[in-house]
């Protein structure tokens, strides 16, 4: 897993790439928390360049949404496709996140 991130405007856009699995999970979410803990409050996780995420992967993202929301902050997907994309069908997690197409579309809706 890669994680690059940067910052536009008051969001923190994460573009993770290769798997979030259970060996990447835990530094995929500590890596999120260290932006909570210095107070940022808007994300942006683009998942284009994702080829897998595991349950410990959607458990990462649920955990970071909660630390989130106790922040009244807000977290917005894009650029899911292929098996990661029907993860997130099966799993649900289509209902409870805003998920787009791609980040541009993301960026103009946050």
């Amino acid at each position: 897993m890669e994680i690059q991130t940067r910052k536009e405007r008051e969001i923190v856009i994460v573009l993770v790439s290769g798997r979030i699995d259970a060996m990447t999970a835990p530094e995929f979410e500590k890596n999120l928390s260290d932006f909570i803990l210095k107070g940022e409050s808007l994300f942006l996780l683009n998942f284009s360049n994702l080829e897998y995420i595991s349950s410990a992967g959607l458990r990462s993202i649920l955990a970071t949404a909660k630390k989130l929301k106790e922040k009244e902050g807000k977290m917005v997907l894009a650029g899911l496709k292929g098996s990661v994309e029907e993860v997130f069908k099966i799993s649900g997690f289509h209902t409870i996140f805003k998920i787009f197409d791609s980040e541009e579309t993301a960026l103009k809706e946050i």
